[in-house]
């Protein structure tokens, strides 16, 4: 058997819950991949809320998680690209949040040597969304773009993005991250009203391009004066549909290659803000919801051992594992142990004699 995240009704993290389920297995052109690490993206929330259903439909009981990395465990038939014991990067439709995933083998990679667990099964989304706005605007050293909640996993790698192609970059955080984005090159500002005033203060070049992975500051970006052709959005549908601004989508498993290709070669960096267990996916959606953490929250599946891992074994105090269990060592006197500075001394004088009278 395995374990899935599941819902069954709209809500916040409270109705999330972790149930047995069958172990899959791998149809036509699956694997069966036992998962190690998924990220969490904000798209994940919006739908367990129950918002815009028309674009996000849900049926009940409904599976989470979309990023994942783990190990091939089986292979269905007409598979050719990975073997059991394979190690792999990639995403599904819905349901990466489980022990145990059949993912299309199209939808993979082999992860890299040099990513991280946490990386590799966080990489999808947030990777391919940032990689597909900065690839699209066409982003380069004439333009000063502004990326709202840029400390977190899509903004902090498209502010890396268009910092390779020699834009300058402004991003909207919790003041407490604006060392965290000043790292990556980022002219950090605070959310909130009055964006397009503060912003007008850090550049005085106009603003030629705006990504907004906050959602709801697309008025901000009109009073700047970007053109709706070139203001991207994540989550707001309102404003798609109000302003006519595009609505980014993640890439194809090529995107994924290319990003996953430049984080392993260390030329872009994925911060990974904390994990979570399994069993603790309530409270990594609330940590996420907050929308404050530096990089990216994700859901680890299994204690892995690799140099440098955020994911540790609970530490056994010594006498844990010792506790009644004989232990040679050279006999001491406990007379001779007492300390000189207990008692008056006279033990040790006694002895001291009954030596020298033996000798």
């Amino acid at each position: 058997m395995a374990h899935a995240v599941r819902y069954s009704g709209f809500g916040g993290p409270e109705v999330l819950e972790v149930v047995e389920v069958p172990t899959p297995e791998p149809g036509e052109g699956e694997v069966l991949v036992e998962v190690f690490a998924t990220g969490l993206n904000p798209v994940e929330s919006a739908m367990r809320r129950g918002e815009h259903p028309e674009r996000w439909p849900v049926e009940f009981p409904a599976a989470q998680g979309h990023d994942l990395a783990g190990v091939v465990i089986a292979t269905g038939p007409g598979t050719s690209r990975f073997s059991r014991g394979d190690e792999v990067m990639g995403f599904v439709e819905r349901g990466a949040q489980a022990t145990h995933v059949a993912v299309p083998e199209a939808n993979l990679l082999s992860r890299p040597p040099a990513l991280s667990w946490e990386v590799a099964g966080s990489l999808h989304t947030a990777g391919t969304m940032a990689w597909t706005a900065v690839e699209g605007l066409g982003l380069g050293p004439a333009d000063v773009v502004v990326i709202t909640a840029a400390a977190g996993g899509v903004g902090c790698l498209a502010a890396q993005f268009a910092r390779m192609r020699g834009a300058t970059v402004i991003g909207t955080s919790a003041e407490a991250r604006f060392d965290f984005l000043r790292q990556f090159g980022v002219l950090p500002t605070s959310y909130g009203p009055g964006l397009a005033d503060r912003v007008r203060v850090l550049s005085s070049h106009p603003i030629t391009a705006f990504l907004d992975f906050l959602g709801g500051e697309v008025p901000e970006a009109l009073a700047l004066g970007v053109p709706q052709s070139r203001i991207l959005t994540v989550l707001d549908w309102e404003a798609v549909d109000t302003h006519g601004v595009a609505k980014i989508y993640p890439g194809d498993v090529v995107a994924l290659g290319r990003v996953a290709a430049l984080a392993a070669a260390r030329r872009i960096r994925l911060p990974i803000a904390d994990v979570f267990s399994l069993e603790s996916v309530a409270d990594a959606y609330r940590a996420l919801d907050k929308r404050e953490a530096p990089g990216k929250i994700v859901l680890g599946l299994r204690v892995v051992d690799y140099p440098g891992q955020r994911v540790k074994e609970p530490d056994i105090k010594e006498q844990d594992v010792t506790l009644g269990v004989p232990t040679p060592h050279a006999h001491v006197d406990v007379e001779e142990a007492v300390p000189p500075a207990i008692g008056d001394g006279s033990v040790r004088r006694r002895h001291r004699e009954e030596h020298e009278r033996e000798a």
